[in-house]
């Protein structure tokens, strides 16, 4: 059984409409990265999964259990709507650290809110996080001391922290200078497990070719193409796929 299955996603602003029906499944470990140009509906469909938009038509589902059917979304209460983000951790393109707190309290605040264990086991957790991001010898540092690929990798531990079913990535990489989009880029990579499922949203040809276990191009609102990495960047079917692809590629 798919660990996530999103049917018909449709989402508009105003007279917009920005996602014209999206669907696709993930099976437990997989990575998804999800391509295309700026206004294609990439991070829209990113906030709809994790609840920070809401769809007006097509349902999400964790397994066999629908946590969102946009038909009957005025149904939810804030707490359902608060439980069902747990099941997707968000990294966002910038960051979003509290800067007032260190690295350790920026980890440790959301699981001791939520009570996910004793604030002593919440902190042994985050620290083998800490360590796993490669900042075991920044965990007493604060944002500001951080470079951004550093503070990146706090916010990756951080979704980690809230064990969620599916970690996403909203462009993890575009804030950061050339020279730091690699140590993200490897983390990410090193996440790669068969417990680990994830949703990339990236700009990173080659990231998404050698790490995606399926890639998605989107293109006005719609999947365009779908498929694995070998038939979307050695075979696409579409001329809208190859036309972008071989932009991308000109940049590189």
């Amino acid at each position: 059984m798919s660990v996530l299955q999103v049917n018909n996603i449709k989402k508009s602003f105003g007279k917009t409409e920005v996602l014209k029906g999206i669907s696709f499944s993930l099976e437990k470990g997989e990575v998804l990265s999800i391509i295309g140009s700026s206004g294609s509906g990439k991070t829209t469909l990113l906030r709809c999964l994790n609840f920070l938009e809401f769809a007006e038509n097509g349902t999400i589902a964790i397994g066999d259990k629908v946590i969102y059917d946009g038909a009957v979304k005025k149904n939810l209460s804030d707490s359902e709507i608060r439980k069902n983000r747990l099941h997707f951790g968000l990294v966002f393109q910038s960051f979003n650290l509290f800067p007032q707190y260190n690295v350790l309290e920026n980890i440790t605040l959301a699981p001791n809110l939520l009570k996910m264990d004793t604030p002593e086991n919440n902190e042994i957790h985050a620290k083998q996080l800490i360590e796993r991001v490669g900042l075991t010898e920044k965990t007493e540092s604060y944002p500001c001391q951080l470079s951004g690929g550093q503070q990146q990798r706090v916010a990756i531990a951080r979704a980690l922290a809230l064990k969620p079913d599916i970690l996403c990535f909203d462009e993890p990489t575009s804030a950061l200078d050339p020279e730091l989009t690699g140590e993200v880029l490897k983390v990410i990579k090193g996440l790669k497990s068969k417990d680990s499922t994830m949703i990339v949203v990236t700009h990173e040809m080659e990231f998404a070719k050698n790490v995606s276990d399926k890639v998605i191009f989107m293109a006005d609102g719609v999947i365009e193409e779908m498929g694995t990495p070998q038939e979307i960047f050695e075979n696409p079917k579409s001329e809208k796929t190859r036309s972008f692809l071989s932009k991308s590629l000109e940049e590189i």
